[in-house]
């Protein structure tokens, strides 16, 4: 491998790796058991320092449809640094926007089909502990906050969100609440892409929507990385999400 002459150093760095994965939307309604409605797409590059940046693609073919591009970036003690979205619902443009997430503070600018251009400015506790982008695969990323050596019912109490729809089909826009969360236990579970070791949680419910999410079981790699495996959404939903594929990009 070539050098460069005044540090000795390799030219191309390499300290960082990259991970693809796909995400399988299913419905569980006894109409449509196992009927596809959609589907994720994502790269997740790990860099050296810990830091990590997402780019995932949601696609929901329900009337209306939903596609949503994302790009996700958390710090070293995963904490949220910042979000770029591009939304459209019923193959219309919706909204595109960008957070920004500070010491006590968080910004959005955003421009929507339906609010024009709006600039928001939020007080935060501190560094927000977490962000939702409506993207199935950073769903577990939340429990990197949770204390299992603790368990029971822990909560978040400030989460900002990009939508209030269960779907994410509005905005781009911030959106306060807090979630709670749980931990069954530790499983092997088997999806298609592979076998892991896990952890099943829940999220039990969120009240502080403007219309109730229903119970959400997730199953989480219990590495430490926090990788989403399996979940359903119980209630009016009847939704199931499993992880088909997950593979580390070789650097030649």
């Amino acid at each position: 491998m070539s050098t460069t002459a005044a540090t000795g150093q390799p030219i191309r760095q390499r300290d960082h790796k990259v991970y693809q994965g796909t995400i399988a939307y299913l419905s569980h309604k006894k109409d449509r058991m196992n009927e596809e409605r959609g589907r994720e797409f994502y790269t997740l590059v790990v860099h050296g320092d810990g830091s990590r940046t997402m780019t995932v693609h949601t696609e929901i073919d329900d009337r209306p449809s939903v596609h949503r591009d994302a790009i996700y970036s958390l710090d070293k003690e995963w904490l949220p640094l910042d979000c770029m979205m591009r939304l459209t619902v019923g193959d219309k443009f919706m909204g595109t926007g960008w957070m920004k997430f500070h010491n006590g503070w968080a910004e959005c600018e955003t421009f929507t089909a339906t609010e024009g251009r709006v600039s928001q400015k939020m007080d935060t506790t501190g560094r927000l502990k977490t962000f939702q982008n409506h993207a199935i695969a950073c769903d577990s990323w939340h429990f990197k906050h949770y204390d299992f050596a603790k368990g029971g019912i822990q909560r978040i109490s400030q989460v900002l969100l990009s939508s209030p729809d269960h779907r994410g089909a509005t905005g781009p826009l911030f959106y306060e609440i807090g979630i709670n969360m749980t931990y069954v236990g530790k499983e092997t579970v088997t999806v298609g892409a592979g076998t892991f070791e896990a952890y099943h949680c829940q999220f039990p419910g969120t009240k502080e929507l403007p219309e109730e999410h229903p119970p959400y079981e997730v199953w989480i790699t219990a590495d430490g990385e926090f990788t989403f495996l399996k979940g359903g959404v119980a209630g009016y939903m009847q939704t199931y999400y499993e992880l088909t594929s997950f593979t580390e990009v070789a650097m030649k």
